[in-house]
């Protein structure tokens, strides 16, 4: 949790970009060389610093490197980086900047006055989660399918030496989890007791059965025999002398070492510093100032909102029975389970996309270059999954991912939001949002390549409210599924609230999701689990989307008819992610400019 929340739910993520109207604005490029080349030379720095991080955007020049992030030297290393380019940022009059150069100036004070915080607190003793984990995007990585290319001989190579890494980082997160049960700094034992089965899942009898052979098994043709067996040879050895005992030593000390001291509490207010640990992820994930308090009361508020919205919907398809009895018949009528294979759901999902194209145009004219893929998650992970995104890399040559868990075709239910689903985590939310951005070579690379949760998870929930312009939410239950992911993330302020500051358990905060939304308690379980696990970080969808709606309200009461629907887009997306507070500011400033 050291590094600023961005889109994995496993890395780093993400407004010049391909036109297709005429009515766009472009980021200016900075006038100040000399701040220009600090921006360059911090990312570059952070490159070397965070290798997974440069993977993940495509640049292939650290896929050899595996850094030992939990280890004292690593922590004051990189702590000692965010201090020095904070100071040299000190350097620079905001007042003798231009506009584009203080926008950066902001983003770049907050993101290195927020990191350097983080250091307050030994987030390091809780090295690992079943969500949260070096070892999950590991794996992904080094399946032949993720980020990670293998395409070249040297790729290939590179993956060796980060296998060679492996260990090492294992045996500190071990370390660290030591020092966390002295400090009473421990994971809850319900999520001890689902990491087990996953570093169990990693240890085979033979290299073939290896997720990590998959390489192995997409060797290209045009490399040599030589290096063919060579390759071959090497993956085999590693797998079963380095990654196969690096799991099973992970799995064997969280079972017989950890688990005997992990508590049987829920939230962080159950440790030492976790109050404070949980206030900093507050501040991290909204980049408000909000209190906790405040969050869990805009959260009440929500829930109460979107229910009267939920109980017109049950009124109208003229459904006899109150809500709760309305969410399980949505749940288990076999009408809303009307698939057979995973193919079907994939397919239905490019169905929504299909659909809403014709007014997409009409609400965006700047749409990514990069391409995009609809794909059903990799069994090794789908039962510990939420659907998500991965973006794509910069240069277009990897495709942004949709990823669905599809555990049983049989069972996915249409009532669960799919439309919405789809607005959120592919079109036009995160796809166009991390896309545009990356493809947009007028920003600083840290701006292109980095990304506040509140903005990030705000845009696209807020593009879930955007479905009946799109032309979706014609058939009440997928309008009924929208609003049961909007109540969802309202939810979120409230338990992750109540689980870390007011002593709300696993158990009650399951009951009221479950009360209040049509989730199963598989589902329920898996969402509580996460607040659990990643405190804080479920919390920047709801803030986020309501200060973008603010936002627009705000414009469209001030311009009146010269409102324009995309150039308003265009303009909270043009300039990449950024504080909730620096992007208002940069509205107010574009509506005074309309006038």
């Amino acid at each position: 949790m050291r590094k600023i929340y961005t889109l994995l739910c496993a890395a780093v993520l993400f407004t010049a970009c391909k036109q297709s109207g005429t009515n766009t604005t472009v980021a200016v490029s900075s006038d100040n060389k000399d701040i220009a080349k600090l921006f360059d030379n911090y990312y570059e720095d952070r490159l070397k610093l965070f290798p997974l991080e440069a993977t993940f955007a495509g640049d292939s020049r650290y896929n050899d490197l595996l850094p030992n992030d939990g280890s004292a030297e690593f922590i004051k290393q990189s702590h000692d980086f965010y201090i020095s380019y904070l100071n040299k940022l000190k350097a620079f009059k905001r007042e003798d900047l231009d506009q584009a150069d203080q926008l950066s100036y902001d983003i770049f004070n907050y993101e290195m006055n927020i990191a350097i915080a983080g250091y307050d607190h030994h987030f390091e003793y809780l090295p690992m989660n079943q969500f949260f984990s070096l070892p999950l995007t590991f794996g992904q990585l080094g399946s032949g399918t993720g980020a990670q290319p293998f395409k070249t001989v040297k790729d290939y190579d590179n993956w060796l030496k980060r296998i060679s890494a492996f260990k090492l980082w294992a045996d500190t997160a071990k370390a660290n989890f030591d020092k966390g049960i002295k400090a009473g700094d421990v994971l809850p034992k319900a999520l001890v007791i689902k990491t087990i089965p996953q570093m169990e899942s990693m240890v085979v009898a033979s290299p073939e059965k290896s997720l990590f052979y998959g390489p192995i098994d997409s060797l290209p043709k045009s490399f040599s025999d030589g290096d063919k067996k060579r390759l071959t040879d090497a993956y085999k050895q590693a797998i079963m002398t380095e990654i196969v005992p690096t799991y099973k030593g992970l799995a064997d000390y969280l079972k017989t070492t950890y688990l005997p001291h992990a508590r049987a509490t829920s939230g962080y207010s159950a440790m030492p510093d976790g109050p404070g640990m949980y206030k900093y992820l507050v501040k991290q994930n909204t980049t408000t100032d909000k209190t906790p308090e405040e969050i869990y009361q805009l959260g009440l508020k929500e829930v109460a909102r979107i229910r009267m919205e939920m109980d017109s919907i049950k009124n109208k398809v003229g459904f006899k029975g109150d809500l709760k009895a309305f969410f399980e018949y949505m749940k288990t009528n076999p009408k809303f389970m009307p698939y057979k294979t995973p193919k079907q759901v994939l397919d239905a999902f490019e169905n929504i996309h299909k659909r809403m194209e014709p007014n997409l145009k009409k609400m965006f004219n700047h749409v990514p270059k990069t391409p995009f893929e609809i794909r059903q998650t990799e069994a090794f992970r789908a039962a510990s999954a939420s659907a998500e995104y991965n973006q794509g890399s910069a240069d277009g040559s990897r495709p942004g991912i949709f990823y669905v868990p599809i555990l049983d075709a049989t069972r996915f239910n249409i009532t669960s939001g799919m439309e919405s689903l789809f607005l959120h985590e592919a079109i036009p939310g995160h796809h166009y949002q991390i896309s545009l951005t990356q493809e947009n070579t007028s920003l600083p690379k840290f701006r292109r390549f980095g990304g506040d949760n509140a903005y990030v998870e705000g845009w696209a929930l807020y593009c879930e409210s955007l479905g009946k312009e799109l032309g979706l939410y014609t058939d009440p239950y997928q309008h009924m599924g929208a609003l049961g992911d909007e109540i969802h993330r309202a939810i979120r302020l409230v338990v992750d609230v109540a689980i870390h500051t007011k002593g709300m358990t696993r158990e009650q905060a399951i009951k009221y999701m479950m009360d209040n939304e049509a989730i199963n308690e598989q589902g329920a379980t898996a969402e509580i689990e996460r607040y659990m696990a990643i405190p804080g970080q479920a919390l920047g969808y709801k803030i986020g989307a309501l200060k973008i709606r603010e936002l627009r309200t705000k414009a469209e009461k001030a311009l009146g008819n010269k409102f324009d629907l995309a150039e308003f887009h265009n303009q909270i997306l043009k300039d990449g992610s950024m504080p909730l507070a620096v992007l208002e500011s940069k509205i107010d400033a574009w509506i005074a400019t309309q006038k």
